[in-house]
């Protein structure tokens, strides 16, 4: 159960950096706290156990004073660093930093000003003008921080995906050992991999006499910090991140018809009671039936449920009443990509920018993952808050990258992330770009931009014959920033016509392209996509899962994407593509 306890941990500290920055307190001070929570996120040890042994300051950046704070919070259940800083400012003040617009220093204006202590006063404060009224501030401003305040309320009470997989991953290690546990398998929106879930459900076959150990195990569990209820077929308990944890128990000859039941999606389930009807069938989470005499004919594997329907297994991802039964029905399924596919990350910083371990972790990290080469793609200088490199810095990181490589016998690309900037030119004169292996660009300044901008810049960025791929196209953060007002057809025919690849970006915080997006610039457009972690440390390259999770609801196959290609393929793509665009230009 380590991994809750590494979130947990993460997001106490996470949340005393982030009330120390609106405190005002040194910027070293508070982005100590911040590395820390996102190296702890990603550790691959229990928190707990590396605490038992002495050993928290084996964690880089943990030094004496956090390690003792860690310490008390583990051995005592509350932080008294957190609860000191929260008499200052309520936590509830975060809320208002998941805002765009809205950072630490309006934040603290906001709650001395005018008394804003949460979302509901804000608004209020914006209904009877008093927020209009400060200086550097109006009806514009107004109107924007409305409109963040809308996107935080809709994504209320949901949990990105990056938070709620390990979650139920963590509960299904701990109930699969367990003697009375036959299966058990995680269901619901979060099997099918949707970006945000409002609750997890995990499903267990066991027989009656041990439904009563495993629920009593479940209800239980460290991490529970509520029993909502507990009976002999389902309990619910709330954990981390006040989530909701649903555990229901079935017999083993019904497991996989109520996996399929549980799992969804509810229209995807009416299109196969349909089915079931017009066979004569009943179908249900206990099994499928015939009408005539209720005798069951499928319901220990979903794999006899889908082939008794006249269909093959179809997998959890594309379950979404979007094409997938027809295609069954018509053998045109497509053979999904899966991670295993990947031979290579193609955007990830390092030390050198913004990231937080060196490029030999990041490559000893890739070599253990199965990937064949990866691609550095450091900031330039212009993004000065992302420790961006000026161009010497960048011809010194190749001397580095080449030796690392040579040293390791691992393929190594020199690559940049460019900023695209207000006109769509980048923050590197176009001629250095030849000294780069690898191009990515994407807007991270002006993210303001109306609609027409966003298009325009991005258009102009691709229209180069350097840029290879565009990050984070349309530019959102689930549940903390809108995606830019963009014409997704204008942006795929632009990237068609240049020859650009699009990225499917797999941090759970960005996941963009959107499953549907993907899915239409691979059918319409049949544009190059590439699954990239985008990491900033060692543990963010597993991210990668997210990505192709999107991917695979997007219908893509190993074809589809970039990164399934041997080096030398993929240096042949770059190579085509660039002497075409000069070719146009």
């Amino acid at each position: 159960m380590g991994a809750m306890r590494n979130a947990e941990v993460a997001q106490l500290l996470n949340r005393i950096a982030r009330l120390m920055e609106i405190k005002g307190e040194n910027r070293f001070k508070f982005q100590a706290f911040a590395d820390a929570s996102r190296r702890i996120d990603n550790w691959p040890e229990p928190i707990e156990g590396l605490h038992a042994e002495g050993r928290l300051r084996e964690i880089p950046g943990v030094g004496t004073s956090l390690a003792r704070y860690i310490s008390e919070y583990l051995e005592g259940g509350h932080s008294p660093l957190l609860e000191e800083l929260t008499t200052q400012f309520p936590l509830a003040l975060l809320d208002l930093e998941e805002i765009p617009g809205v950072g630490p220093k309006l934040a603290v204006v906001l709650f001395h000003e005018l008394g804003v202590r949460d979302l509901d006063s804000l608004e209020q404060a914006i209904s009877d003008g008093r927020l209009q009224r400060l200086p550097r501030l109006g009806e514009k401003s107004a109107r924007h921080i409305l409109q963040g305040i809308k996107t935080v309320r809709q994504h209320s009470g949901r949990i990105s995906l990056g938070i709620a997989r390990p979650l139920a991953e963590s509960i299904l290690a701990h109930l699969q050992v367990l003697p009375a546990v036959q299966k058990a398998e995680i269901c619901g929106s979060l099997r099918r991999w949707k970006e945000t879930i409002g609750d997890i459900d995990v499903l267990v076959a066991t027989d009656p006499k041990g439904a009563e150990e495993v629920m009593e195990i479940f209800t239980h569990l460290p991490e529970v910090r509520q029993v909502l209820l507990c009976g002999p077929t389902k309990s619910s308990v709330r954990v981390l991140h006040d989530l909701q944890v649903d555990l229901r128990v079935v017999p083993h000859r019904c497991f996989g018809a109520a996996l399929q039941y549980f799992t969804g999606s509810q229209a995807h389930n009416v299109r196969l009671r349909e089915l079931a009807i017009r066979a004569g069938l009943k179908l249900n989470e206990y099994g499928l039936f015939r009408l005539l005499d209720d005798q069951s004919i499928a319901g220990e594997n979903e794999e006899e449920v889908y082939a008794a329907l006249g269909l093959p297994w179809i997998p959890p991802e594309l379950r979404e009443d979007q094409g997938e039964v027809e295609a069954a029905q018509a053998e045109r399924l497509p053979k999904l990509i899966e991670q295993a596919d990947l031979v290579s990350d193609l955007h990830l910083h390092s030390d050198w920018s913004d990231g937080l371990d060196t490029a030999r972790s990041m490559v000893e990290k890739a070599r253990s993952m199965g990937y064949q080469y990866l691609a550095f793609t450091d900031h330039g200088e212009v993004l000065e808050v992302a420790h961006g490199l000026s161009l010497e810095r960048f011809r010194a990181q190749r001397t580095a990258l080449e030796a690392l490589s040579q040293e390791t016998s691992f393929p190594i690309l020199c690559g940049v992330e460019a900023n695209v900037l207000a006109n769509g030119s980048l923050d590197f004169p176009s001629a250095e770009m030849d000294a780069f292996d690898w191009v990515v660009a994407g807007i991270h300044t002006g993210l303001a931009s109306s609609g027409g901008t966003a298009n325009d810049r991005l258009a102009e960025a691709m229209t180069g014959s350097k840029v290879d791929l565009i990050s984070h196209p349309s530019g959102r953060l689930i549940g903390e920033r809108e995606p830019y007002a963009l014409d997704r057809a204008e942006l795929f025919q632009a990237a068609s016509l240049t020859r650009t690849a699009l990225e499917i970006n797999s941090h759970p915080k960005r996941l963009d392209l959107r499953d549907i997006d993907a899915r239409q610039a691979k059918e319409a457009y049949h544009l190059p996509l590439a699954i990239c972690s985008d990491a900033h440390s060692t543990g963010e390259l597993d991210h990668v899962r997210y990505g192709v999770a999107v991917a695979r609801r997007a219908w893509l196959t190993k074809d589809d994407v970039l990164n399934t290609r041997p080096l030398e393929a993929l240096q042949d793509w770059v190579a085509r593509r660039r002497r075409a665009r000069e070719a146009a230009s």
